[in-house]
């Protein structure tokens, strides 16, 4: 599903066969202007995502963009005027707020941690840990705050965790039957393996074949431990237990990644209106 296809599905869900409070209210050829006002400070996130969803609803619709998506707001700032038929600007008022409240708080959030690992060359990853049916918005959230995507879904990656080597019987043979599967398929996609001791890690460079090392639950000093023995031959990313408050040390030991899950689903929505201009 890509954004359009989202967002039409969102419009029908919410008006359904019309949005009947508006439809009551206000005369159908009534125009007039509305501003998106920001009420707690943070990252702006979903800009471009409104202008999609006034578009498809009513390409009558005008912006005037005040701030585009990534930048910093405070409270009281106007992010976009926007002007056009007010059945319109008032049908989609929810669906613009609920897009750019969540995205803006991943976003900000993101870039709260972001700031923390400043001067440091790690990547910080989200995870598939979303909302359904709304990942692209979220991981959209999470690169406009500073972090990076990791895969997008099951397809684009292969994640080798730590249930598929249980149930494969173990780390060589997940490994050597993903290599057999990729080759039937001629598929050319990155691999990733899940290490949950030193001795996995140990194993994983003796069969190799893989792309990155996941490190699933290491202290800070076990990660830089494992690390050191891994010596730069595959990618390395550290997950699991990983806080806001601790997360430094976890990118001090000097790993590629670092995957975050909170970035998206454990997080606040960002404080914003819509409000008329009367």
């Amino acid at each position: 599903m890509n954004l359009e296809e989202a967002i039409k599905n969102a419009l029908a869900e919410d008006i359904g066969d019309g949005d009947h409070t508006s439809l009551a209210c206000i005369d159908k050829d009534k125009t007039g202007k509305a501003r998106l006002l920001v009420k707690e400070d943070g990252i702006i996130a979903g800009v471009d995502v409104a202008k999609t969803i006034y578009s498809l609803f009513d390409p009558r619709i005008k912006m005037d963009i005040f701030i585009p998506d990534g930048n910093p707001i405070k409270k009281g700032d106007v992010v976009f005027n926007v002007e056009g038929n007010v059945i319109s600007i008032l049908s989609t008022e929810r669906l613009v707020l609920n897009f750019m409240q969540r995205m803006s708080g991943i976003a900000t959030y993101t870039h709260q941690i972001m700031k923390l690992l400043e001067n440091l060359p790690v990547k910080i990853l989200d995870t598939r840990k979303t909302s359904p049916n709304l990942r692209i918005f979220e991981k959209k959230a999470v690169a406009l705050g500073g972090g990076h995507n990791h895969r997008f879904g099951l397809y684009d990656m292969i994640l080798i965790k730590d249930n598929h080597i249980d149930f494969a019987g173990g780390i060589e043979e997940a490994i050597n039957a993903t290599q057999l599967y990729l080759k039937s398929l001629n598929k050319n996609l990155p691999i990733e393996i899940e290490a949950r001791s030193l001795e996995d890690v140990r194993k994983i460079i003796q069969i190799g074949q893989v792309n990155r090392i996941m490190l699933d639950n290491f202290t800070p000093e076990l990660l830089k431990e494992a690390i050191e023995i891994i010596n730069h031959q595959f990618e390395t990313e550290a997950s699991g237990g990983i806080t806001i408050e601790n997360i430094r040390s976890y990118a001090e030991t000097g790993v590629n990644y670092i995957s975050v899950g909170a970035l998206t689903h454990q997080i606040k929505s960002l404080d914003l209106s819509l409000k008329a201009l009367t």
